[in-house]
């Protein structure tokens, strides 16, 4: 069984960035897919971005497109982490977000694709 958590959520104003961290449990996940997704009040949860790894140095990365080029995944399988680094932050990133699993490599951007889930961390931006 796979535990993952979540830190580094809090307020930040507009353009400001912050880093979230996942640390998984219980299991090596380097084998796994990891993603990470958002949910604001009153809407559903919405992928963000994902990252696998293939062996060695390779890994492959997919994000959504309202986040590409302001938001980075990055993962260190020594450390059974996995990091998005939120950059340029709009009011509309503001959300609850939570970091999520699956075992292989196919990327997927449904939730329910994911087996493994953590609390959530949130994210308020102030404009």
């Amino acid at each position: 069984q796979v535990q993952l958590g979540e830190s580094g959520g809090g307020l930040v104003q507009a353009g400001g960035s912050l880093r979230l961290s996942c640390a998984a449990s219980g299991r090596t996940v380097s084998s796994y897919t990891m993603g990470w997704f958002r949910q604001a009040p009153g809407k559903e949860r919405e992928f963000v971005a994902a990252i696998n790894w293939s062996g060695g140095s390779t890994y492959y990365t997919y994000y959504a497109d309202s986040v590409k080029g302001r938001f980075t995944i990055s993962r260190d399988n020594a450390k059974n982490t996995v990091y998005l680094q939120m950059n340029s932050l709009r009011p509309e990133d503001a959300a609850v977000y939570y970091c999520a699993g699956r075992w292989g490599q196919t990327i997927r951007r449904s939730p329910d694709d994911y087996n493994y889930w953590g609390q959530g961390t949130q994210v308020t931006v102030s404009s």
